[in-house]
């Protein structure tokens, strides 16, 4: 099937998120949209009212709250839902999906699997952390597969700012479609085949929006951040050739333009997370105050294991771990982290 057969397709995207809702408006600037919303009457709540997520959706957007009509109408579809529910919805999915389907997901997050029979030498590996685009492989038929990543808050997509994204998959015409479907006057997109690695920088810097937070509650100053992003980014390298990425990615756009934004912004969730903990809220009442989810708090469990059991150090990632689930307190943390020494700025090049 060629690529303008398929372009003028109706588009699918699943998950009325505040993300999921500005992906079906960016998309609905080039073709027709189905948007599917889980719950029933949210879906009916969104088409009548045409508002999603805060957010007005496009006369081009149709709301379902049904996969396989999803499946049926759209060759081409946006999984954008978080991580800790992606499984679920792709074996859900899985039935309707044939192996002309091409899924381009939008979450930033890892799914980690533990075998529930394993004996008392088991270690933990990079093969029991699985991508989103690895999930969809292993549990659909679906081989073209690809992510959208990069300095995407919603927020300001939303509004129309100028802005970009990447499209990372090893096919060529996965970023091509990408390409055709998502790109207008405001909005840029950029192909990269390192799939995995761009996967990782939208998983990682997640870790580093909450400690750009804290930092921030706690009223530090831009010179704490610039010292944060600039190791921040080291430390994403260092997992992220660990896990499997390369280097490129994360110093494009997906990598330090992801980070510097989400580091930054109010807006991002991750980096309101960290500060509300700064502030002196609990995990538990810094979550309830949100909307929707903050992936990095599942990373910096996930990676923390993997790390432990791989012998990997990274200091950010463990430090967080330490305020967030075991009482140390920010500025403690902040003062634990200044009194590492490294004496190599750049080790990676």
């Amino acid at each position: 099937m060629n690529s303008k057969i398929m372009s003028d397709n109706m588009v699918g995207v699943l998950g009325a998120g505040s993300f999921g809702t500005a992906v079906a408006n960016i998309l609905a600037k080039n073709r027709q949209v189905l948007l599917y919303a889980r719950n029933p009457a949210t879906a009916t709540e969104i088409q009548t009212t045409r508002i999603s997520s805060g957010q007005h959706i496009s006369d081009a957007i149709r709301v379902t709250h049904n996969l396989e009509e999803v499946a049926k109408n759209c060759n081409v579809i946006f999984p954008v839902v978080p991580s800790a529910n992606f499984r679920e919805l792709i074996l859900q999915l899985a039935p309707h999906l044939r192996p002309y389907h091409m899924m381009i997901h939008g979450t930033k997050g890892l799914d980690l699997q533990i075998p529930e029979n394993r004996g008392s030498n088991f270690v933990l590996t990079k093969d029991h952390v699985s991508t989103m685009s690895e999930i969809i492989r292993k549990e659909t038929v679906v081989v073209r597969v690809g992510c959208m990543a990069g300095p995407n808050l919603a927020s300001e997509l939303s509004t129309g700012h100028p802005a970009a994204t990447v499209i990372a998959s090893p096919f060529t015409e996965v970023i091509h479609e990408g390409k055709a479907l998502l790109r207008s006057e405001n909005f840029q997109v950029y192909g990269n085949a390192d799939l995995r690695g761009v996967e990782l920088c939208g998983v990682l810097k997640n870790i580093i929006a909450i400690a750009s937070g804290i930092l921030s509650g706690l009223g530090l100053g831009e010179n704490s951040r610039g010292l944060l992003v600039s190791r921040g980014l080291v430390e994403m390298i260092y997992l992220g050739q660990a896990l499997g990425g390369e280097i490129s990615s994360f110093i494009g756009l997906a990598g330090i333009g992801d980070l510097v934004a989400t580091a930054t912004s109010t807006n991002s969730r991750n980096y309101t997370l960290g500060y509300k903990i700064a502030k002196g809220k609990s995990l538990e009442e810094a979550l309830a105050e949100m909307d929707e989810v903050a992936e990095g708090i599942n990373t910096i469990k996930i990676i923390k294991q993997l790390a432990d059991s791989q012998g990997l150090k990274p200091l950010i990632t463990e430090t967080l771990h330490k305020i967030i689930f075991d009482g140390m307190t920010p500025e403690n943390g902040v003062n634990f982290l200044m009194r590492q020494q490294s004496n190599i700025d750049i080790d990676f090049l």
